[in-house]
């Protein structure tokens, strides 16, 4: 079976609050959780519904990739030129950057391009981080050699 892709979006198609407001964007679990963290954008300006915005580490492979080859290189093309790939991975919106675990350098550093794509002054953007337990490596997917 092949890791599942990310399906690129547009910054166009989110919400116009993130162009326009001050936005947060929150960690649902700690960083040290691994090469996926959940969270949330949010505008305490408004009374927008919350965005599910989830941060991938495009790099994880053990026991199997994350996701597909393709979509690894897109992240990486992306953050090489100064931009984060914007994509729906595993049903939500997920901001996916070169890596294997993020720390808060690596946050800030994808908010801020995520606060450049939708035409937003980093400044007006904030990130709220957990920190968490060191997680446990990835089980092995059911069916494969170990």
């Amino acid at each position: 079976m092949s890791p599942p892709p990310i399906v690129l979006v547009d910054p166009f198609d989110l919400p116009d609050w993130l162009g326009t407001g001050e936005v947060t964007w929150s960690a649902d679990a700690g960083l040290r959780t691994g090469h996926h963290v959940r969270g949330i954008l949010t505008s305490p300006d408004d009374d927008h519904h919350p965005l599910a915005c989830d941060l991938l580490a495009v790099d994880e492979a053990y026991p199997a990739p994350v996701t597909c080859d393709r979509s690894r290189a897109a992240a990486h093309q992306a953050w090489q030129h100064g931009q984060v790939l914007i994509g729906r991975y595993d049903d939500r919106l997920v901001l996916a950057v070169p890596g294997t675990a993020f720390g808060a350098d690596l946050v800030l550093d994808t908010v801020s391009r995520l606060a450049k794509a939708v035409g937003a002054a980093p400044e007006r953007f904030a990130a709220h981080l957990r920190i968490g337990s060191q997680a446990p490596r990835r089980a092995r997917p059911p069916g494969t050699a170990g």
